[in-house]
C-alpha cells in the first residue's frame, strides 16, 4: 500500500482558506495593476508621494519633500516591500499590503515614519 504525503496537500488547503477568508488581499501580484500608473500616498498634511513600479521589480518616487529615490520592490507574504538604493541605500525594507483592487483602489497603511498615510493607485503617470 503507498503511503500518501499529506503536507503539500495542508499547505494548498491553507492557502485556499487563506485566500478565502479575505479575498481583497489574497494575490499580492496585484501589484502588476501598479505598472504604468502610480501609487499616490497621501500624508497627514495634504503633501503627497509618488510611487512608480515597474514589471523589472524596480521603483521611482518622489517624496511629499519631492525628493527623488529609487530601489527594488519585492512581494512577501501579502505584502509589498520596497527598498530604498537612491539617494542612499535604505538599511530596512517598507512593507505594505497592496489590494486586488486595481486602478482606484485606495487602503490605509503607514509610512517608514509611522504616520498614517492613505495609498490610491491612481491611473496613468502623474506628474510629481
Amino acid at each position: 500500500m503507498t503511503r500518501l504525503n499529506a503536507k503539500p496537500f495542508l499547505a494548498a488547503a491553507a492557502i485556499l482558506v487563506w485566500t478565502a477568508a479575505d479575498p481583497a488581499w489574497a494575490d499580492p501580484t496585484s501589484v502588476r495593476a501598479a505598472f504604468g500608473n502610480t501609487v499616490v500616498s497621501t500624508y497627514p498634511d495634504g503633501r503627497t508621494g509618488l510611487l512608480w513600479m515597474k514589471s523589472d521589480g524596480t521603483y521611482t518616487a518622489v517624496g511629499r519633500r519631492r525628493t527623488p529615490s529609487s530601489g527594488t520592490w519585492s512581494v512577501k507574504g501579502d505584502k509589498v516591500c520596497l527598498k530604498q538604493k537612491k539617494p542612499r541605500v535604505a538599511p530596512i525594507s517598507y512593507c505594505t499590503k497592496f489590494p486586488n483592487g486595481g486602478v482606484g483602489a485606495s487602503w490605509a497603511g503607514r509610512a517608514v515614519t509611522g504616520e498614517k498615510i492613505n495609498i490610491k493607485l491612481v491611473r496613468g503617470v502623474v506628474a510629481p
